[in-house]
């Protein structure tokens, strides 16, 4: 969203990312290079490729799928994003090689298979290397959606920043996908979450809480959140090679450099139409939250409260029972009220502004559950090596098809 300003809403910028796998095997393969070569004959950090533009990762068997600049028309974007899977599928097929979905790897061992990127930007990743060891769950078995959302100015920032914080905590209920991890059920729904957390305990300025702090304009952010990483980072940055403002690593990041909100807890789904809804569903709730709640009220909440909240959700999902203040705040008279309930009733209350895509996907979400849960009903009796890679399989199918996953 660079170079120019734009109202709330206005636009939206989706990034998605996807793993490079085995076709028959599911094994992970680090040749996101040889994929662009394929493409373009060369090497090189960001393929343009109409409305959507492609880019290297972290890891050499990550490919991140995105937005080719803001856009205005999100409820067409599940196409174009499909148009490219299937594109890249194609081109992969010479090398018996395919996208998988989903926000973890189910048995990769990182310790063994993880391949840092080799060109554009690798001092950086090799810097980051050093200071964290990327060999891990937390580094690099990991795919996640992030939704960029513009504000214009500081009054923008404070209504925006203020909702998306109140929001976080609950949108893994609905997003959460990565259930297995080295072959194993882990016992948390959004296990990339669980490691989020702690991946750069190194340096806790740089996450925090997950949570942003209550801080709603731009001087504050910058004296709260990036002059705290900035100088926690400075000893580690012997080679003067990272931009210090943009190691924030909560779960929604600002971006003054381009006047957005980067919102990064939502795992990454089967196909883009369940990615794109979700992001369908975001927006609209923000826009709700934004129009219609006590702004005083959104701020109020500490970033500890929140992450409380978020904690659990990320283990338990759905079922988890909210504070009765928390569901006060969207003005819902109830108590001992249910994460799915909250979501039903934003669907609810937005389901006019969806398209009949997003609608039929968030439904889906809604009555079978976030597809980590979808994915434990296939497995959970039977969690052998068979099993899991069938179940993948599936939802590889489902990425190439742009269809739910509905055991």
């Amino acid at each position: 969203m660079k170079n120019k300003k734009y109202h709330l809403f206005d636009v939206v910028g989706i990034e998605l990312e996807y793993m490079l796998v085995a076709q028959d095997t599911l094994k992970i393969a680090p040749k996101v290079d040889e994929l662009f070569t394929l493409k373009c004959a060369s090497i090189i950090s960001d393929v343009e490729n109409g409305n959507i533009a492609w880019s290297n990762e972290l890891v050499a068997h990550v490919i991140e799928i995105k937005t080719n600049g803001p856009s205005s028309q999100l409820k067409e974007l599940a196409d174009d994003f499909h148009s490219n899977i299937k594109e890249i599928n194609a081109l992969l097929h010479q090398k018996k090689l395919q996208l998988m979905p989903t926000a973890s790897h189910p048995f990769m061992d990182p310790l063994t298979e993880t391949v840092l990127w080799k060109h554009n930007y690798s001092e950086v990743y090799e810097l980051y290397n050093r200071i964290f060891n990327c060999k891990g769950h937390g580094w690099s078995n990991v795919q996640s959606m992030h939704i960029n959302l513009p504000f214009y100015d500081e009054s923008e920032f404070e209504q925006l920043h203020a909702a998306i914080r109140v929001l976080l905590p609950i949108l893994p209920a609905l997003t959460a996908s990565s259930p297995i991890l080295d072959g194993k059920i882990t016992g948390f729904l959004d296990t990339r979450l669980e490691y989020y957390k702690n991946n750069q305990k190194k340096i806790p300025e740089m996450t925090g809480k997950v949570i942003p702090e209550q801080v709603f304009s731009s001087e504050e952010y910058h004296q709260k959140i990036f002059k705290p990483i900035q100088e926690a980072i400075y000893p580690y940055d012997t080679e003067k090679v990272l931009d210090h403002l943009f190691l924030n690593s909560r779960g929604a990041i600002a971006r003054f450099d381009r006047n957005a909100i980067e919102i990064r807890v939502i795992d990454l789904q089967e196909c883009p139409k369940a990615d794109l809804a979700v992001a369908e569903l975001v927006v609209e709730s923000l826009k709700y939250m934004i129009a219609h709640l006590d702004l005083a009220e959104l701020k109020s909440w500490h970033e500890n409260e929140l992450f409380s909240i978020f904690n659990q959700v990320i283990s338990k999902g759905n079922e988890v029972i909210l504070p009765d203040s928390f569901v006060s705040l969207f003005e819902l008279e109830a108590e001992k009220v249910s994460v799915k309930q909250l979501w039903e009733f934003l669907y609810k209350k937005v389901v006019s502004k969806l398209s009949k895509d997003a609608q039929e996907s968030i439904l889906v979400m809604l009555n079978e559950g976030a597809l980590a849960e979808r994915i434990l009903k296939v497995i959970r009796e039977n969690p052998s090596e068979m099993k899991i890679k069938e179940t993948y399989h599936q939802l590889s199918h489902c990425l190439a098809e742009n269809q739910l996953f509905r055991p």
